[in-house]
């Protein structure tokens, strides 16, 4: 795939979850999609993105970053949302919280082949800390 394609298809497919249109999530991830290391395949691709919505209604994927280096894509991927109950393991229980997720793509036949995510957690928990009140 050309250099100056990748970064469209890219674009297509955050747009693609915003809307969580998943009908057509298979034009933009390979049927056998691995995700952190670990084969999901698009079935479980999609169940995790649709677990990711119902658990944050709100959820919004805003491109901060955006680095494309054919076959691969690099990008920091910003959220300003509020989930429902814990998140990542901390009791978020409807608090909106910003946070940042770093994520690398590996494309083959124009398709994300690979992915591997981490988010940025410490950010969340900073953010759920209670205020030192002053004397």
């Amino acid at each position: 795939m050309p250099k100056a394609d990748l970064p469209a298809v890219y674009r297509d497919y955050i747009a693609c979850l915003n809307a969580q249109d998943w009908p057509i999530l298979e034009n933009f991830v390979q049927e056998d999609v691995s995700h952190n290391g670990r084969r999901i395949g698009i079935a479980g691709y999609r169940a995790m993105l649709e677990k990711d919505f119902q658990d944050i209604p709100d959820l919004h994927f805003s491109i901060l970053l955006l680095i494309s280096d054919p076959p691969c894509i690099a990008c920091r991927l910003g959220f300003d949302c509020t989930p429902k109950g814990e998140f990542l393991g901390l009791p978020v229980n409807g608090r909106k919280v910003s946070f940042a997720e770093n994520v690398f793509y590996e494309f083959q036949q124009g398709k994300i082949a690979q992915v591997w995510s981490v988010i940025d957690k410490v950010a969340i928990e900073a953010q759920l800390q209670p205020h030192s009140a002053t004397k």
